[in-house]
């Protein structure tokens, strides 16, 4: 009888030696003459564990890591094959902390499944929110997933429903669903742990969605630097496809839904929904103007529904199991649960997913154990490189999207980048400005000269004396409002958001070279 293995094959894993780990178990088991089974994971999320192997024993699975090819034969002697006492051991791995107190809806399977077996999906509860959905009309799974509250994870925080209802209603015998898989922000990684992980949820929802609003084609667009979640996805599609789960006739409704994989460009405005449809139609990635909205006017002009991963992924447990099941979760306007994604200066980098409520401190400071330097967090920037820089005298705000935008931050993708006392907020407002002149499409002047001038005038205030610095500081702040209330997108419009909010919070560092040689 064979034991079985997991050694994830996670992207996070594998750039920390997840293959070579993989290999040497392999090896060190064929010369003990052992047989095992070993089974390719997704990550669960800890990533300072990574690689994290885990092993199925009578009392469960157990956990070991970080691992390394060297480790494996130690681990062998240990006895962990059988759950062996080991320095790199922690036990249960349901009972690790970490994830032990999380709430996981969205990503229930990720790292616990075989992300190419169809049947441990099925086995583990997938499959199901489609067949409930299958035996409703369209209206009646819009307004179920209207009424669990669901609002998309990916920026805007948009309520879903309201855009599939828009799009349902729209007159067109084409329409088309879109997976914005750009994952382009800082610090985030769940739209890739559920693709590697758990691939078979991502195409569960969205052909939930193609139901819903009666759309017969859908296409991922996922982003280039993205290649293990490129073959795990088109793995799955064909797998779904020959089962039945796609195709002209799926599961025997009469029902068609196609899905595509389509990679991008390396361009982070195609992260906006505009520049992502023009951009899947073959031509250069600019914004749109809106209206019209792509719910009525999409990908080749027809109504289109775009949602990002973790969106779409949360679309098969709320058909499964119920708009007020996952509306018990969170509070508020923010329902369900939120992934957020732990990076920068941390002890114990890694995604978690809780309800709505939990505050900042908790996450930071609970599960991320603070910073790995050991120093004092100072900032933390939450929703990618176009969020606020939060000080630490913020930290107990809540996880909710209304409470941020309270305190001028957003949520965004959930993208969490700790930063202790020894970072320049002055250098971090800088970048700001410079990654939006770098990737702005050109299409609006506020965003493409706005950005541009905006890097100067910073440059200016940390080169100039206190008279200077308070002129050119009333010029950046003027020149901010200008691409806040000006621009076409997103990325005009809130990069200005890390810089307002540094200069705000962290003054003292955008004293001028002249102050700072006098002091």
């Amino acid at each position: 009888m064979s034991i079985t293995v997991y050694v994830p094959r996670d992207a996070g894993a594998l750039s920390l030696g997840a293959e070579e780990v993989a290999t040497a178990i392999r090896r060190e088991a064929s010369r003990r003459g052992l047989h095992i089974h070993i089974v390719r994971n997704g990550s669960r999320g800890l990533y300072w564990l990574e690689p994290l192997v885990e092993v199925e024993t009578s009392a469960g699975r157990v956990a070991y890591g970080p691992v390394q090819a060297e480790d494996v034969s130690a681990l062998f002697d240990a006895d962990f094959l059988h759950g062996g006492q080991h320095a790199l051991s922690h036990g249960l791995t349901g009972d690790i902390d970490y994830l032990k107190s999380q709430q996981r809806l969205t990503f229930e399977r990720v790292g616990v499944v075989d992300p190419q077996s169809l049947e441990d999906y099925r086995a583990h509860g997938g499959y199901r929110g489609l067949a409930a959905a299958l035996h409703m009309s369209s209206e009646e799974i819009v307004q179920t997933v209207l009424d669990s509250g669901l609002r998309g994870r990916g920026g805007a925080a948009f309520p879903a429903g309201i855009k599939w209802k828009t799009c349902l209603d729209a007159p067109s015998f084409h329409k088309y669903v879109v997976c914005n898989a750009d994952e382009g922000d800082s610090g985030t990684f769940a739209d890739r742990m559920i693709m590697e992980g758990d691939p078979f949820v991502l195409i569960e929802g969205m052909t939930i969605a193609g139901l819903a609003v009666g759309a017969t084609q859908g296409y991922i667009y996922l982003r280039v630097e993205y290649p293990h979640a490129q073959r795990a996805l088109e793995t799955a599609i064909a797998t779904a496809e020959a089962a039945g789960y796609l195709g002209n006739d799926v599961c025997g409704s009469g029902k068609a839904f196609q899905l595509e994989v389509r990679m991008g460009g390396g361009a982070y405005i195609c992260g906006e929904e505009t520049s992502l449809l023009e951009s899947l139609e073959g031509k250069r990635g600019q914004v749109r103007f809106k209206p019209p909205l792509p719910a009525l006017q999409g990908l080749f002009g027809k109504p289109t529904v775009i949602n990002n991963v973790v969106t779409l992924a949360s679309v098969p447990i709320i058909l499964d199991r119920g708009a007020g099941y996952y509306r018990d979760y969170g509070l508020g306007k923010s329902r369900g649960t939120l992934p957020v994604q732990l990076a920068g200066n941390l002890k114990r980098p890694g995604l978690v997913e809780r309800a709505f409520g939990l505050t900042l401190r908790e996450l930071v400071e609970g599960y991320g154990g603070g910073t790995a330097s050991g120093r004092p967090i100072r900032a933390v920037q939450v929703g990618g490189p176009l969020g606020a820089y939060i000080p630490a005298s913020q930290l107990d705000t809540p996880i909710d999207y209304e409470a941020f935008v309270a305190i001028g931050g957003m949520l965004g993708h959930g993208g969490v980048v700790v930063f202790d006392d020894t970072v320049d907020m002055a250098a971090q407002a800088r970048y700001a400005m410079e990654f939006c002149a770098i990737e702005s499409c050109g299409k609006c002047t506020p965003c493409r000269i706005g950005s541009t001038r905006g890097v100067e005038v910073i440059d200016r205030i940390v080169a100039g004396d206190a008279r200077q610095r308070e002129r050119n500081e009333v010029l950046l702040r003027d020149l901010c409002q200008t691409m806040i209330a000006g621009s076409l997108c997103a990325l005009g419009g809130m990069a200005p958001f890390p810089v307002l909010s540094a200069l705000d919070h962290f003054p003292e560092d955008f004293a001028g070279a002249a102050d700072k040689a006098s002091a």
